[in-house]
């Protein structure tokens, strides 16, 4: 019984809010950075072979996307820490882990570090919904491609030449003007669809998308909790403070009561 209770007293100390953002957070950033990685360098692939012939015509393009990749590396690095951190600093303010130290005391660097943590996460918030929404924007593009292509599938494509229906990428500012060939029509464009790099690029990009929805979502969620955290490290502080002058008071009360009597006696 007594291990017993030590493992339930041990599991109440744990922060599952914090936790639950943590995991998720992780599982949004590892879908985002590894996906997003692998369908950049598809779609680098994919606009060599079929929509840009002339290597310097996309040199800026691929020198864009291979900083993005390094990108991509720091952002991984720096979630991976940062949610460590944050899983730290909800074990630090939880109140079952208070009760187990009872001499816990908050201090003024401890409500400055939940104040700051509060200030990073809301920017990091904010960062991350440009990040979601510049996500959609491959997804846009490699939708509209595989739209195109159903279409000339369908039965009232037929009454048209399936030569003029065309993707023209340079209308997009991925590649210049100037690129060669720019397009893919009819056939050409329905060869690509099919290639397993576009139907990869495609799905990668879906799932990127998601995980940086996911990675807002978790990032809410650590607002909520540290904006939870640093209210109860004041409240907790107060209370400390009040005790503090209690206690003082408590004790003035006792040795002026003790020296009363003390005095009483002696008279006596």
């Amino acid at each position: 019984m007594g291990c017993f209770e030590c493992c339930i007293k041990c599991l109440g100390g744990v922060p599952y809010a914090s936790l639950v953002a943590t995991i998720l957070c992780f599982c949004g950033v590892a879908l985002f950075c590894g996906c997003g990685h692998v369908a950049l360098t598809g779609t680098v692939s994919i606009l060599e072979s079929h929509f840009s012939k002339v290597a310097s015509d996309h040199a800026l393009l691929t020198d864009v996307i291979q900083l993005m990749q390094y990108v991509i590396y720091g952002i991984a690095s720096f979630f991976f820490l940062y949610g460590i951190i944050l899983l730290a600093e909800g074990f630090y303010t939880t109140s079952a882990v208070k009760e187990l130290h009872s001499e816990f005391k908050t201090t003024i660097c401890g409500r400055c570090i939940s104040g700051m943590f509060v200030f990073l996460t809301y920017i990091l918030g904010v960062a991350w919904l440009g990040v979601f929404g510049f996500s959609a924007v491959p997804v846009f593009l490699f939708y509209n491609m595989w739209s195109t292509c159903a279409t000339m599938k369908l039965p009232t494509a037929n009454l048209t030449d399936i030569d003029s229906i065309c993707v023209d990428v340079r209308q997009y500012g991925i590649i210049p003007w100037n690129a060669t060939p720019g397009k893919a029509c009819g056939s050409t464009l329905g060869d690509i669809c099919n290639t397993s790099e576009f139907y990869l690029s495609y799905h990668l990009y879906i799932v990127a998308c998601a995980g940086a929805g996911a990675t807002v979502i978790a990032l809410i969620h650590f607002l909520m909790i540290l904006s939870a955290n640093w209210a109860y490290l004041k409240d907790a502080s107060q209370m400390h403070a009040y005790q503090d002058i209690k206690m003082k008071e408590e004790q003035e009360l006792q040795d002026i009561t003790s020296h009363s009597k003390e005095c009483l006696n002696s008279y006596t």
